[in-house]
């Protein structure tokens, strides 16, 4: 444990000095990384226009997909843009872990392209299912310990979340912080009712967790109002109307 320590302080000196926190851009102020996300999520058909029901029984007038990320050039990008957001947020960290199953190739890849950046972490992940050969158990990869990051595409629910801190937290280590593709800064539910807070809030404020995401839903819709013409013009109004109604 004490090595662990010693290597992800220096690790964590590393991202200070490399790139320092970045400061939240303001209101108006483009957030030029999300908004080069959300252009790469609308030109691979991640991110789309239309009409969506949502976990919540929602009609979304937009739908993001991280399973349509489905090739080495589309993951790697995608693991290029956690990354950079990772770095700029100077978040400190111990190891990464992936909740099944979305979650393990994101967390996969992540490793893999901070570790090419110079920040080389453990990752783990689980499995949903309890092998009962073999090394047994639902855990794989790294020991749980220390800080961990959990890496997962959105939050909807929470629900994902929580039983992720629920294992780390069975295992002993510190579910310290969240990296999402995707907030949609919209109203969580409980008990299939609306309730005045997203599971973004309360991950940050009930489980004390940082959360540190690519993008929101405010980034998409500048995104749209700075191009908004074309085949985009129909969805920002719609986007906004949404927004209006189950917005954080």
């Amino acid at each position: 444990m004490q090595g662990l320590e010693k290597q992800a302080g220096l690790q964590d000196a590393a991202l200070q000095v490399s790139a320092a926190p970045a400061a939240a851009p303001g209101a108006d102020a483009p957030d030029t990384l999300a908004l080069d996300f959300v252009r790469f999520a609308l030109d691979v058909g991640a991110l789309r226009f239309g009409e969506f029901v949502t976990k919540a029984g929602r009609l979304s007038p937009y739908f993001f997909n991280a399973g349509l990320f489905n090739d080495g050039a589309k993951l790697g990008r995608l693991a290029g843009f956690y990354a950079e957001r990772l770095i700029a947020n100077g978040l400190g960290f111990d190891m990464i872990f992936g909740p099944a199953y979305k979650g393990i190739p994101l967390a996969s890849a992540v490793a893999i392209e901070l570790a090419r950046r110079g920040h080389n972490y453990p990752f783990a992940y689980n499995r949903k299912e309890a092998k009962d050969h073999g090394e047994g158990g639902t855990l794989v990869g790294a020991a749980l310990q220390g800080r961990v990051l959990i890496i997962d595409d959105v939050m909807s629910a929470g629900t994902a979340v929580r039983a992720s801190v629920e294992l780390i937290e069975a295992a002993g280590a510190q579910a310290h912080a969240v990296a999402i593709a995707l907030d949609r800064q919209e109203m969580a539910t409980s008990e299939g009712v609306d309730v005045p807070y997203s599971a973004v809030q309360y991950a940050r404020q009930q489980l004390g967790m940082v959360v540190s995401p690519i993008a929101r839903l405010q980034d998409l819709l500048q995104y749209l109002s700075m191009n908004n013409a074309g085949a985009l013009a129909p969805h920002l109004e719609r986007v906004q109307a949404y927004r209006t109604r189950y917005g954080t």
